[in-house]
Formats: structure tokens, C-alpha cells, sequence
């Protein structure tokens, strides 16, 4: 990865470990890195690294605050920036109030879906001079890589569903709704759309709950699809997992987790394999 012209990156980071560990892959390059943080999303820990490090500068602002995020790149001379970390997609309908440009954009926007507005943020900025750029940047090792990372392989019947969940998976993402699906005996379970992929696992997790109860004759077991978009830009929402996924899926009750190659994110995977393991849940990571 070649580093900026001018030695600084701008980081916009929303939650999550995310913009931690692009944090410091940035730095370990040399680079200032310009934070932008959003005050509706990003860990306060951030302030702290800041407080330690000199080559790190940390500027809030809110979601809404279009302008104010150009211009503080602006002053900082940031011509190269990020994404980092999730940013709810409820938020965008939140009770946040947009400023000017934002509100322009939002208004010119065909669809309110995350390509559609991702897309056009990277727009205002690149016209304003700065090139959003791979959120994988600098972050490459920690991309999936295909094989199955548990020591338990998939059975039979959790490859069937993989299989089934995929097709469905990749078809909600190429609308743009979400990019998990999860699956039992090859029926849809839950898919996610605003909530993210935790709360679409928990969600599952809780519908298998109520069917128990009722005595359902559906297998007692759930498998978690996630996939990228068809078409995905790596410069924003790219699938990400964390050690958060598999409690999550442990607490849902879920024995396989499907993830694709390349394309994935895998954050603490030895802290992931090890949880993964003690619970006899399988990681499989898909070719594509």
C-alpha cells in the first residue's frame, strides 16, 4: 500500500474495533492519521490514543456534519482518507440533523440505501479534493482466507444451508438490504436489513427460542451467512467479523459460520478460532 503524498491520512471512524486497528496499521506505516470521529458512533478510548501518540489527531463531529468533516481535512491538508467501523444504518434516519450539503445530497439521492449514499459522500469529497480509498487499506493480512479456520469442519447438513444461505445472502445484498442471512434446514431464519449482523444472529436466535417451545419439528440448529455485495466497494461496508460475532452466535444458539474469501474482514482471529472451537462452531470461508 502506498502511503500519501503528504504523509497523513484522514480516518473517518465509526464503531467498533475497526478504526483502532487501521489506527495503528496507518501508524506503523509512518503516517499522521486525522481522525474524524462521529460522536454518535466512535469509542471515546480514541481520545486517549491521541492523548498518547502525537501523530494522531482526533476531531469530533456529528453524523450530520458534512462540511464540517471536509473542512477539518481540509486544514489538516488530508487529501487521502478512509472509512472505518460500522456506522448504524438506522442512523441515517435518526433524528440527526444534516447540514446543508449533506441535506443537498440526501435530497439528489435516488435511494437511501448504503451504496447510494456512501457512493456520494465519496463524490462531495473527492470533488472537494480528497480521494476516499479502500477501507482495507493497510489492513490486508487480516482478510479472510479460504479453508475452514475451526477445527471442526462443516457436517452435511450445515454445508447444505451454507450452500442455500449463499444464494439467498447474495441476493439481498445485490439489493443492498444486508449481507446476512441465517439459515435452518434450509429455511430462512432471519435476514438482516438495518439492525446489523449481531442483531439479525440474536434475532434468529430468539425466533428458534419461541419455535422450541412450540415444539417445532425444525432442526435445532442455525447457520450464520455472510457475504459481500455482488458488486461491493471496498472503499465502505465491508463485511467484518470479531470475537462479538461468535458470543453472539453462541448465545443465538448457531453451530456454522460462513464468511467469503478476500472480501471479509477477520478481526482477532486467534481470540475467534479459540471461542469458536470451545463451542463446537465451525468457520468456513467460501472461494470467490
Amino acid at each position: 500500500m502506498s502511503e500519501s503524498g503528504n504523509g497523513k491520512l484522514g480516518l473517518i471512524a465509526g464503531n467498533g474495533r475497526f478504526p483502532f486497528l487501521l489506527l495503528e496499521a496507518a501508524r506503523s506505516h509512518g503516517l499522521t492519521v486525522v481522525v474524524a470521529a462521529i460522536k454518535e458512533e466512535t469509542d471515546l478510548e480514541i481520545n486517549d490514543l491521541a492523548a498518547l501518540d502525537p501523530g494522531v489527531r482526533v476531531h469530533w463531529l456529528s453524523l450530520g456534519e458534512l462540511s464540517k468533516l471536509i473542512e477539518t481535512f481540509q486544514e489538516e491538508g488530508v487529501s487521502r482518507a478512509v472509512m472505518a467501523g460500522q456506522v448504524k444504518h438506522k442512523q441515517i434516519f435518526s433524528s440527526i440533523r444534516p447540514d446543508w450539503r449533506l441535506a443537498k445530497l440526501l435530497l439528489n439521492l435516488r435511494t437511501r440505501n448504503t451504496d447510494m449514499l456512501l457512493g456520494a459522500v465519496a463524490k462531495v469529497l473527492s470533488d472537494e479534493g480528497i480521494e476516499l480509498i479502500s477501507s482495507t487499506a493497510y489492513l490486508e493480512p487480516l482478510l479472510a482466507k479460504p479453508g475452514v479456520l475451526t477445527s471442526r469442519h462443516p457436517d452435511e447438513q450445515e454445508l447444505a444451508d451454507i450452500e442455500y444461505g449463499r444464494k439467498v445472502a447474495l441476493g439481498i445484498a445485490g439489493f443492498d438490504l444486508g449481507q446476512t442471512v441465517v439459515v435452518a434446514a434450509q429455511a430462512c431464519v432471519a435476514i438482516e436489513a438495518m439492525e446489523g449482523t449481531d442483531a439479525t444472529i440474536a434475532r434468529a436466535g430468539e425466533i428458534f427460542r419461541t419455535l422450541e417451545a412450540e415444539s417445532s419439528t425444525l432442526a435445532r440448529r442455525l447457520t450464520v451467512i455472510k457475504v459481500a455485495k455482488p458488486r461491493q466497494d471496498m472503499r465502505f461496508d465491508v463485511p467484518v467479523i470479531g470475537l462479538k460475532t461468535i458470543q453472539t452466535m453462541i448465545a443465538a444458539g448457531a453451530t456454522c459460520l460462513s464468511i467469503e474469501a478476500g472480501r471479509t474482514l477477520v478481526f482477532d482471529q486467534i481470540a475467534i478460532v479459540a471461542a469458536a472451537n470451545a463451542a463446537n462452531i465451525t468457520i468456513s470461508v467460501t472461494s470467490v
